[in-house]
């Protein structure tokens, strides 16, 4: 979209040429071939097939015998793509381990009662952050206190370059600290608690919307 509100196509009318006359369809318009290319570029058939020539140059687009098929299933992987965050939560079984959550809170009390207290940064308890996940088992570990469980297998085939969509969410919201010592005592402020909750969610609805990408490919 242009900044005066124009619409400006990413695909020329000679690309658009290419369709029509190909598939002998006038018919065919410039979203219906977009539909149709994005399908292409996540078919897994696809990806796995030109892995290596996807990592050196620009991705070539083959001509489907069923046009209208391909850009019906690229129109769905859109939809379900760009409504994610609306997306509905993945019944994910959270487990949260709230004995060893009440010995730490047990320990941060004990040291309130020192005749000199360190102070509270120092003494307060910091659950250590994993968010690592186990394929096999279906498993994400958030931190030492809580894990998601029952991913499906097929959730960790939809991926967005090299990775998962899960494991792009992991990598995202991972504690890191600046190697600029200033920077990490001053404004490195992240924490991954403050996020759990909304991480918790967002992996929920990631592994529906990754689900719903492979069974697009299985009909």
């Amino acid at each position: 979209m242009n900044p005066d509100g124009t619409r400006h196509d990413n695909l020329t009318d000679w690309g658009l040429a290419q369709f029509t006359t190909h598939y002998a369809d006038s018919t065919i318009k410039k979203d219906d071939v977009f539909h149709y290319v994005y399908a292409v570029l996540h078919d897994p058939v696809y990806r796995e097939k030109y892995a290596l020539n996807l990592k050196r140059e620009f991705p070539r687009i083959p001509f489907y015998a069923d046009f209208w098929q391909w850009s019906k299933w690229g129109k769905q992987l859109m939809d379900l793509h760009i409504g994610y965050e609306t997306a509905e939560p993945y019944p994910l079984e959270l487990v949260s381990s709230e004995k060893k959550s009440e010995q730490k809170k047990k320990k941060a009390t004990l040291l309130d009662h020192l005749a000199e207290p360190e102070p509270l940064y120092q003494r307060e308890y910091k659950v250590k952050v994993k968010l690592k996940a186990d394929k096999e088992a279906g498993i994400i570990e958030l931190d030492e206190l809580t894990l998601l469980k029952g991913i499906p297998k097929e959730a960790w085939a939809y991926k967005l370059g090299n990775r998962s969509a899960l494991e792009w969410v992991l990598d995202q919201y991972k504690e890191k600290k600046p190697s600029d010592p200033t920077i990490a005592e001053k404004f490195n402020t992240y924490r991954f608690a403050d996020y759990k909750e909304k991480v918790i969610d967002l992996l929920k609805r990631v592994t529906t919307v990754s689900v719903g990408t492979m069974e697009v490919w299985r009909k």
